[in-house]
């Protein structure tokens, strides 16, 4: 099988903030043919933010590309790098919120969503909100932040068990009277507001994070301290809340979103959002295609993965 690589690089032609209220404001860009099929992509973390190769997974000449940071992260504002900057009004119904104000705001009717990881969630949430507006869905990385979901990242008994070095890091970063619940320490430590206590805790929960992206070892991003700090911070934010989700999570509403072509994929060793959450996502929604990659981990750009999404997006583009 030739696997299909990402499309080639390519620069916005328009972007700008748009205000969305609270006083955020959400940057936001297009790529690819303004004439084109309108497609939002929506990235992980939460706090993630976009980068240029996000723009590469559809196809430039038929794709009206929208790509956005989220509130507090990316070039959005104001940056939750600032240790100052609340996080009260960053909720996944916020963010649904944004979707749709930035839907309105570009002129677009319906499009296709595409999220990954983080993204994933989001997308879900968006469209059992508003499944009028979403044509076609891709899935990649299926995180459902189930009380289960968390453990397996953040407890002894699940992703540590891979990654025992790394897990060791992350766990003694803590002292060990504190070392029963890892979260609420790190969060003690992530809003703490001396720099000597919050940024040390930071690099320490990303390191953590970052470990497990790809099946095989890469070479982490060099992030600088404002957008470590921002994802710490916005990352620890969702998991203590639950993903602000509804009672009964995203499986719970999926007859709302019966009805819309999607694609869900999922490395086979993915350490991050391991394939039980993709599989019981396609158990309760029967109708959605399903891959499971299997020389794959969490990562978007990995080869089985990439050649799965852009499969889905080049199909979907004819419809």
């Amino acid at each position: 099988m030739d696997l299909r690589e990402l499309y080639p690089e390519i620069e916005p032609y328009d972007a700008g903030l748009l205000d969305v209220g609270d006083g955020n404001r959400v940057h936001w860009e297009t790529c690819g043919n303004p004439d084109g099929k309108p497609a939002v992509f929506l990235h992980g973390g939460p706090g993630g933010g976009i980068v240029p190769p996000f723009r590469r997974f559809l196809d430039p000449e038929a794709y009206r590309i929208v790509l956005f940071d989220q509130r507090n992260c990316g070039q959005s504002r104001p940056h939750a790098g600032d240790h100052g900057v609340s996080l009260e009004h960053n909720t996944t119904p916020h963010l649904v919120a944004d979707i749709e104000r930035l839907r309105e705001h570009l002129s677009v009717d319906r499009w296709l969503v595409f999220g990954g990881s983080w993204g994933s969630t989001l997308a879900l949430a968006y469209a059992q909100a508003h499944p009028e507006r979403v044509t076609e869905m891709v899935l990649r990385g299926v995180y459902l932040v189930r009380p289960s979901d968390e453990a397996w990242g953040f407890t002894p008994t699940g992703a540590a068990h891979l990654f025992p070095a790394e897990w060791a890091a992350f766990r003694d970063a803590i002292p060990p009277d504190e070392q029963d619940d890892l979260l609420a320490a790190y969060g003690r430590r992530i809003e703490d507001p001396d720099p000597a206590v919050h940024l040390p805790a930071a690099r320490a929960w990303i390191d953590w994070e970052m470990c497990a992206n790809t099946l095989l070892p890469a070479t982490p991003p060099e992030l600088d301290e404002p957008t470590i700090l921002a994802f710490a911070r916005i990352t620890r934010h969702y998991i203590a809340a639950g993903g602000f989700l509804p009672a009964g999570g995203l499986l719970a509403g999926v007859d709302r979103i019966r009805h819309i072509p999607a694609v869900i994929v999922n490395g086979r060793y993915d350490m991050k959002t391991p394939p039980d959450q993709a599989w019981d996502l396609h158990q309760a929604w029967p109708e959605a295609e399903f891959h499971i990659v299997e020389d794959a981990g969490h990562g978007g750009a990995e080869p089985g993965t990439r050649h799965r999404l852009i499969e889905a997006t080049d199909r979907f583009a004819a419809r």
